[in-house]
């Protein structure tokens, strides 16, 4: 019997990215229920942002989704954010807010989204939109969009969340789409990882690559740009390559 596409290492239904949506959402909120009043100040895993920021993203993201699925269930254009320096300054000041509210603002938001998800037209998902980016993307990229956004900043908290707590198969999805997206980077410098599985993801052209090998969610942190990389080894022996920023 032949492999049906959806089922090949790294692919992703439509099923599947709701269910890590959903999923992601829970386990984001989780941490966040856990943290006390004073961690929201502290600072997060990203430059610049203290966990405050962090949430109050997750939260006016949710509203940038409910703006495409919007777009792809009516075919008005409208985008995830009127602009980013006003996505910035409503993080700035959302992040200002007290611990309660951000927390509800967390929650609701993320309600509403899911919401406007189980209301959505099966013929609206193959509609075509615009990510935060002005790229072209098919509606049935939003879940995924919304997927990689929760589990990888509940890891950007830094109140105990890793790679590690990903879905398997969504962790697969994970590092062969920035692996594809790293791999157009000029500055990115040609890659192979291999897990202890087998299991491989190239990163530019194969015939120049250096390995990195380690565990999976050891690579999609340090490719992500949220470790140093010390549990992977490279074939260079050392240290491993300068890769640039995913986003």
């Amino acid at each position: 019997m032949k492999q049906r596409a959806m089922d090949a290492p790294g692919a992703r239904s439509l099923a599947h990215t709701l269910a890590w949506a959903g999923d992601g959402a829970a386990h984001l909120r989780g941490h966040m229920m856990r943290m006390g009043e004073d961690a929201f100040a502290a600072p997060s895993a990203l430059p610049g942002w203290s966990r405050a920021h962090v949430l109050t993203h997750v939260a006016r993201n949710a509203d940038a989704l409910i703006n495409l699925l919007d777009w792809a269930r009516t075919g008005v254009r409208t985008p995830a954010y009127a602009s980013r320096e006003q996505r910035d300054a409503d993080i700035e000041a959302g992040a200002r807010r007290a611990p309660a509210e951000i927390r509800a603002d967390v929650v609701e938001s993320s309600d509403r989204l899911a919401r406007v998800v189980r209301a959505m037209p099966e013929s609206a998902w193959s509609a075509r939109v615009q990510n935060a980016r002005g790229g072209d993307m098919p509606a049935t990229d939003i879940p995924w969009l919304r997927a990689r956004e929760m589990w990888i900043h509940a890891v950007d908290l830094d109140v105990g969340a890793s790679f590690a707590d990903l879905p398997a198969p969504m962790l697969v999805a994970l590092l062969t789409d920035v692996a594809r997206a790293m791999g157009e980077k000029p500055d990115c410098p040609a890659l192979r990882l291999t897990a202890p599985d087998g299991s491989t993801w190239d990163v530019g052209d194969p015939a120049a690559a250096i390995t990195v090998s380690g565990p999976a969610a050891g690579l999609a942190a340090w490719l992500l740009g949220r470790s140093k990389g010390r549990d992977l080894r490279s074939s260079e022996g050392g240290r491993l390559p300068a890769v640039p920023r995913w986003l």
